[in-house]
């Protein structure tokens, strides 16, 4: 696996940007939320007027081994017909979403069990067509997993290079819930069973079927037990190409969006190769997935909304970004006390 160099954000600033945020022309804390956002942000970029700039959803797409298993609602030719939808037509939930907040939605095929036709606007970055089945082997062998943490690294580069400074990152993947549920009982030190929820609509018994495929796969784990480990063993190629693409995001010093469960789990599992990704992140939501609550609270991290969204694709992380907007207008925008010459009231 490449190396990465993620500097935590210089805490000098800090106090400067608190006492800009205290002297702006309101209560102390009066904006509750925007305030720490602004703070964030402004950390992540080192300035005292952040500015948010070209932001792009990045969107991951691959096939699981394990949907042989039946662990899912859905069937597994969803994740094609899903991502070749996100190209042909913007009338997808990210697509709507992207188009009304300005975002630029890329569409990555990391292990499609589908040829695309060429030329359809899918980048193709195929490792292959979906990943081995891990109720039986790892998911995925060292090279492809070293592979996918270029790719997300690749994506985030070209992304910054067209001038974006904030990122969200999305997912197609039928069964990548298993994966995500696998990975926050490993790295948040949760009991499977409370990882373990309906996906795309489970009943009791599909969700029961569900968790004994995946008690056995994780009863099974042959493998050393570290993180990069258990993420290659475990994870979907378009997982761990999120992983490494936020893992790119935070060495290059830009906002990471993050969207639901899926994604929660990506940058828990990023966390636990590098823990500064973390110092580069926003939470977009939190979800009714089961588990997406306290996935969160293992992470210290703060959603933005709570809407009930379980879609995924990025559409949480997007649908937060004009709060983030907000936040950082208010940092920009707004007077200071001094400036007006009002007398400061609390």
């Amino acid at each position: 696996m490449r190396n990465f160099r993620i500097v935590r954000p210089d805490g000098a600033l800090r106090p400067l940007l608190q006492q800009k945020i205290d002297n702006l022309t309101k209560p102390k804390g009066s904006l509750g939320m925007l305030e720490r956002i602004a703070l964030r942000v402004g950390m992540i970029q080192q300035s005292l007027t952040p500015a948010l700039h070209g932001p792009q959803n990045l969107l991951f797409a691959a096939d699981h081994g394990v949907v042989e298993e039946g662990i899912s609602l859905s069937p597994k030719e969803i994740t094609w017909q899903q991502t070749l939808h996100f190209v042909r037509n913007a009338g997808t939930g990210i697509g709507f979403l992207c188009r009304q907040h300005g975002f630029e939605l890329k569409v990555i095929d990391g292990g499609v069990d589908f040829d695309f036709p060429a030329g359809c606007g899918i980048i193709d970055r195929k490792i292959r067509k979906g990943t081995s089945n891990y109720l039986y082997g790892a998911a995925m062998t060292p090279d492809e997993f070293d592979r996918c943490i270029d790719v997300g690294a690749e994506m985030v580069d070209l992304a910054i290079d067209e001038g974006c400074n904030i990122v969200s990152f999305g997912e197609m993947g039928i069964t990548n819930t298993s994966s995500s549920s696998i990975w926050m009982h490993f790295f948040a030190d949760v009991p499977l069973d409370e990882c373990i929820g309906a996906g795309s609509g489970l009943d009791s018994a599909g969700i029961r079927h569900k968790s004994d495929v995946l008690r056995r796969a994780v009863a099974d784990y042959a493998g050393d037990g570290s993180a990069a480990d258990l993420i290659r063993w475990f994870g979907g190629f378009e997982m761990v190409m999120a992983v490494g693409g936020m893992l790119r995001a935070a060495e290059r010093r830009i906002t990471i969006l993050v969207d639901g469960f899926i994604m929660s789990a990506c940058i828990l599992a990023a966390s636990k190769l590098y823990p500064e990704v973390l110092d580069y992140a926003l939470f977009g939501h939190v979800g009714d997935e089961q588990g997406h609550r306290r996935l969160l609270e293992a992470m210290d991290a703060e959603p933005i909304l709570h809407l009930g969204l379980r879609l995924g694709e990025g559409s949480g992380a997007v649908c937060a970004y004009p709060i983030v907007e907000s936040a950082v207008r208010m940092l920009n925008e707004m007077d200071s006390f001094q400036a007006m010459q009002i007398t400061k009231y609390f």
